[in-house]
């Protein structure tokens, strides 16, 4: 069955992608408006880039209006942001954060989330939260700016922090940080059946 892109409409469009490209990893965005109003959201189109310099990137859909979101403003204005890791006990209170609040009111007092002081940008970082990427912008690439069109914000990771207790010898316990990931639609997906697979360049970088 072939699809052309160009004939499927915007929204079944973003379907097929959030259909296909699953599961994925979440993003909860902490920044901070010029005026000091604190956000914080939730960003499923979310990966890392390279480690040498450690960065990651995310992206900011716009509305179906054509509107952008406040992260995406604030990020604009300040050019730094912190990526939150999602870890299933925190599920409910990052769908809360996905609400759209007004600009003025900010995500951290809603769902009753600690906002604790980042080490180099000024964004907090979520207490809670067992990872944090503290990000200054690398760049900011404007893909579209139609309804539904979106931007990729590519962040320079400027400190990290963890929990001492799902961190070992220099890696993360998965079973420990509990990551959750996005499907489709309403759906979510949890990391309790892997599987390891050896890959047969032995040379491998995470072997």
């Amino acid at each position: 069955m072939y699809l052309d892109p160009n004939a499927l409409s915007p929204q079944d469009a973003y379907k097929f992608m959030i259909g296909a490209i699953v599961p994925r990893p979440i993003a909860w965005v902490s920044s901070v408006s010029p005026e000091g109003v604190v956000n914080l959201a939730p960003f499923s189109f979310f990966t890392g880039i390279c480690a040498n310099p450690l960065t990651l990137c995310f992206a900011p859909m716009r509305r179906t209006d054509g509107t952008t979101k406040d992260t995406l403003n604030n990020i604009t204005a300040t050019r730094e942001f912190v990526v939150n890791i999602v870890s299933e006990p925190l599920v409910e209170a990052m769908n809360r954060s996905s609400e759209q609040f007004p600009p003025d009111e900010s995500e951290f007092a809603a769902t009753g989330l600690t906002a604790v002081p980042s080490r180099i940008v000024t964004p907090p970082r979520v207490g809670e939260s067992l990872v944090q990427f503290e990000c200054q912008v690398h760049e900011i690439v404007t893909i579209s700016e139609a309804p539904l069109g979106g931007s990729l914000v590519i962040g320079r990771v400027v400190a990290l922090h963890v929990d001492e207790a799902i961190y070992h010898n220099g890696r993360i316990d998965l079973a420990g940080l509990q990551p959750i990931g996005r499907c489709a639609g309403q759906t979510y997906v949890r990391t309790t059946d892997v599987f390891e697979l050896a890959r047969p360049d032995a040379s491998y970088i995470g072997k």
